[in-house]
C-alpha cells in the first residue's frame, strides 16, 4: 500500500464536464431517514460547486423520473437496500446512466454481510467467527459453540439496524426475533472487546483511519447519528506501524469484495492488538454525524471537495 497522495483525491474537473446529475436518496429501505440527510448535503455541495444537479427522493416512480429527465450521470447516497445493494447500479446500467460508487458485484457483496464474511475467509483475512440463526435452537446451540457475549445483526441492513449485543441466551434468543424483523437472514458474531476504528477509501486510496468511542455498548444507530458524546479520533491513536497495518488490511478487504469509487470498512481491535474486519459500506453516511467527511477532511478535502471527487471517479470509471 503506497503513502496517502491527497492531490490524486481532488477533481480537476470543470463541473459543467459532468452535465446534469441526479442525486437519488431517500428510497424505502430501514435507513430512508439517514439517505435524505445525506442527499440534502450531497445535493446542496455539487449546487454550490456550479454542478447542475437535481434531486430524486427515489420512489415508485423513479423508472418513470430516470426515463422523462434528461440525465448525464447519477449520484448515488441511497444507503440499504434498493439503492447499496446492486439492483440500483444493475438498473442504471440498463439505462446506461453512469454512477457514482462501486458496480452491481461488489455492491450486492458488500450488502451482504454473511457473503463479505465468506470471501474474507476464503483470503484468509480476519473477522470474527459467526453463525447464520434461524431458530432458538441455532441461539442455543451457537451461544455455547461461540460463546457469550455475541452480537446480532441482520444480514442486510446497515446503520447498525436492528443489532444488539447479548450476554445470554435469553437475550440471543429476543434480539434474533427483533433482527428477523428486519431481514430474513440472521447471523451472530463473535464479540470483539476493543477499540473500533472505521477507515474509508477514495479514488484508491486509504484516508486516516478514525478511532470510534462511545458510551453505549457498541456503535450503534443512536451512536452514529444522534448522540453527541460520540468521540471521533483523528488521528486514530494507533502507532504508525499499527495505523499502517490496519490501513493495507482494509485496502486488501475493499480489494476482496470488488470495491470501486468510494467506500468504509469497519474494523475492531482486541486486546492483543489484532485487527477484526467487520464489514464493508459501499454507500457510507454523509451526514453532519458521518465518517467519510471527517476522514476526508484530515486528508484536505472539504466536503464539497469530497462529493465533486466522488462524482469525479464516476466519470473516469465508467463514462
Amino acid at each position: 500500500m503506497t503513502a496517502l497522495n491527497a492531490s490524486n483525491l481532488h477533481s480537476s474537473l470543470a463541473p459543467q464536464k459532468f452535465g446534469r446529475v441526479a442525486v437519488l436518496f431517500g428510497g424505502k429501505s430501514a435507513e430512508r431517514e439517514v439517505s435524505l440527510k445525506s442527499g440534502r448535503a450531497v445535493l446542496g455541495a455539487l449546487q454550490s460547486a456550479g454542478v447542475d444537479a437535481f434531486g430524486i427522493d427515489v420512489g415508485d416512480d423513479l423508472l418513470q423520473r430516470l426515463g422523462s429527465e434528461k440525465i448525464d450521470r447519477a449520484f448515488i447516497v441511497l444507503h440499504g437496500r434498493g439503492g447499496e445493494d446492486g439492483s440500483m447500479q444493475g438498473l442504471l446500467e440498463c439505462l446506461g446512466i453512469p454512477y457514482t460508487g462501486s458496480g452491481v458485484l461488489a455492491s450486492a457483496l458488500a450488502m451482504d454481510k454473511l457473503r463479505t464474511k465468506q470471501i474474507w475467509q476464503s483470503l484468509g483475512l480476519p473477522t470474527p467467527l459467526h453463525r447464520v440463526l434461524a431458530s432458538e435452537d441455532d441461539c442455543i446451540f451457537t451461544a455455547t459453540e461461540l460463546g457469550l457475549p455475541l452480537i446480532v445483526k441482520p444480514a442486510h441492513e446497515g446503520s447498525s439496524i436492528g443489532m444488539a449485543k447479548v450476554s445470554s441466551v435469553e437475550e440471543l434468543v429476543a434480539a434474533w426475533k427483533v433482527a428477523s424483523t428486519y431481514d430474513s437472514q440472521v447471523m451472530v458474531e463473535q464479540w470483539i472487546e476493543g477499540p473500533e476504528f472505521t477507515v474509508a477509501c477514495l479514488r484508491g486510496q486509504v484516508l486516516p483511519p478514525i478511532g470510534l468511542g462511545t458510551s453505549h455498548s457498541f456503535y450503534d444507530y443512536e451512536a452514529k447519528y444522534l448522540a453527541d458524546d460520540t468521540q471521533y479520533r483523528i488521528p486514530s491513536g494507533l502507532s504508525e506501524a499499527k495505523e499502517h497495518e490496519l490501513r493495507d488490511l482494509t485496502a486488501r478487504a475493499c480489494a476482496a469484495v470488488g470495491v470501486s469509487g468510494w467506500a468504509r470498512t469497519d474494523v475492531m481491535q482486541d486486546a492483543q492488538g489484532k485487527f477484526w474486519l467487520l464489514e464493508v459500506n459501499t454507500v457510507p453516511g454523509m451526514t453532519d454525524h458521518s465518517l467519510v467527511p471527517m476522514a476526508a477532511a484530515a486528508a484536505g478535502l472539504d466536503f464539497r471537495q469530497l462529493v465533486l471527487a466522488i462524482l469525479a471517479d464516476s466519470v473516469q470509471e465508467r463514462g
